[in-house]
């Protein structure tokens, strides 16, 4: 029996009108969802937070066993739910099974939190008991991208409940199933309680009214770092916690002394995975000058042999760009790259949404594509002379999300990773790497640091309330 039925997967009426979900990689219709309303998003909250209290109340293994309920439910649904994927993201099969298993090994990480520890005794100068617990924070409001649907709404969501609270997610609209409502049914089949989990799928108005909401103390926001602000901006305001995750520009350095045959795959991966829609996607090739023109070379071929289309009725290596306006900015980047003076080695053109996997070569500060985070498959490369040169090249710019550095010597890859600023780095590996038990954050333009994996969902998601115990009245000079 199928998990997402079209004439039930809304289970409230929206006020925002109806919204074509639409394939990328043939612009056919795959589903009509109704988006949500600043009145929506208000509704939704003041109903989490009447429902949130019972299940915070709940028996940690009570808990527990839901969020592995719908961890298996994501791999006995997972042929339902990789079309989803595939059709409605562009995602190539492989990419959308990874998403399936962090999706399920996040539910399997968030069971074991409802039991975990949560608090510690302190010592006091009266004759009490004096310890500290921590408490779900109440409503969490969930913001989620186009490009990671699953993993990018589920790594909030499961941990949220797990902990106690109760959750309204704003899925993007582009992805409203497989980012939103896949999980409303995967939770509800899961045992769920009602109320404790709204899905809202809108756009930009819906999620200014969650995070103003009064409702909701704490928003986890997963986008661009432009939108990022904004949320920071109106929740400090609001003296709010957001959690963001934003943007980025991840530099490969590889060195001279790599081994070029192992390294071209992991940089073609590294920049063309998903069509360069990730978020940690290496956006800057740094490249020893001894290795230079062969790396371009080599990685331009590999770029020409990747085939691009339809990843449901092909077997691609590159889908679909995930709309017509985020194709133009790459477009647009490339172009004005090459008119500034960088050479095209591979790629830059497109028919429809299928983008080439480009290589440009002889890129500098003033390069746009460079610079900037393109989030396409483009990979521009740039030579270096020196580690020292590296690191500086490597920790320019706004944004410190992931690093990946390729040496046969670790113990020098870890030397030079600790001259760059970045929440994540890989030694012999590229930069797009995810894993459910494993912090996950930026710095600087990039996010305010990791709030994934263990420790980060518990201080995300929870409050620390210091509680103390006497056995009598304490007395007081007055």
């Amino acid at each position: 029996m199928p998990l997402l039925d079209p004439k039930t997967w809304q289970s409230r009426t929206l006020a925002g009108g109806e919204y074509a979900v639409t394939e990328p990689a043939t612009g056919d219709t795959l589903a009509t969802v109704t988006l949500a309303a600043a009145e929506d998003v208000a509704t939704a909250a003041r109903d989490a937070r009447a429902a949130q209290a019972e299940w915070a109340k709940a028996p940690h293994f009570v808990r527990a066993a839901v969020l592995r309920k719908a961890g298996d439910l994501f791999a006995a649904h997972a042929d339902e739910l990789r079309e989803w994927i595939v059709r409605e993201s562009g995602s190539i099969p492989g990419k959308a099974d990874f998403e399936l298993h962090v999706a399920a090994q996040e539910c399997y990480e968030a069971a074991a939190l409802a039991s975990r520890p949560s608090g510690q005794i302190l010592p006091s100068e009266a004759p009490r008991l004096s310890y500290t617990r921590r408490v779900p924070v109440g409503v969490v409001g969930v913001i989620s991208p186009f490009n990671a649907p699953l993993i990018l709404s589920i790594r909030s969501v499961a941990p949220a409940l797990a902990l106690g609270n109760a959750v309204v997610l704003k899925p993007d609209p582009r992805t409203a199933v497989c980012g939103g409502l896949a999980l409303a049914a995967v939770f509800a089949e899961a045992g769920l309680p009602e109320g404790l989990l709204h899905v809202l799928p809108g756009g930009p108005e819906a999620g200014r009214a969650l995070v103003a909401d009064p409702n909701v103390p704490v928003i986890s926001f997963t986008g661009s770092t432009a939108a990022g602000r904004a949320v920071g901006e109106t929740a400090g305001r609001l003296l709010k916690r957001a959690h963001l995750e934003l943007g980025g520009n991840s530099a490969l350095i590889v060195l001279e002394d790599a081994d070029i045959d192992a390294v071209i795959s992991t940089a073609a991966w590294g920049s063309f995975f998903h069509q360069g829609q990730i978020c940690m996607t290496t956006g800057r090739h740094l490249v020893h000058a001894s290795l230079y023109e062969e790396y371009v070379e080599r990685l331009a071929a590999k770029a020409d042999s990747l085939a691009v289309g339809d990843p449901h009725r092909a077997q691609v290596h590159l889908g679909p760009i995930i709309d017509s306006a985020q194709l133009a900015k790459i477009q647009g980047l490339v172009e004005s790259s090459t008119a500034r003076g960088a050479r095209l080695a591979a790629g830059g053109t497109h028919e429809k949404l299928f983008y080439r996997p480009t290589v440009l070569a002889g890129v500098d500060d003033a390069t746009p594509a460079y610079a900037e985070e393109v989030f396409g498959p483009v990979a521009p490369v740039r030579s270096f002379t020196d580690a020292d040169e590296a690191a500086a090249l490597a920790a320019a710019g706004p944004y410190g999300l992931s690093l990946g550095i390729v040496t046969r010597d670790t113990a020098r890859g870890l030397d030079l990773a600790e001259r760059i600023p970045t929440g994540i780095a890989h030694i012999n590996d590229q930069t797009v790497n995810d894993e459910a038990v494993a912090p996950f954050g930026g710095i600087a333009a990039s996010g305010t640091g990791a709030r994934f994996g263990g420790e980060a969902n518990l201080e995300a998601f929870t409050d620390v309330r210091w509680t103390t115990v006497r056995g009598d009245v304490a007395p007081y000079p007055f």
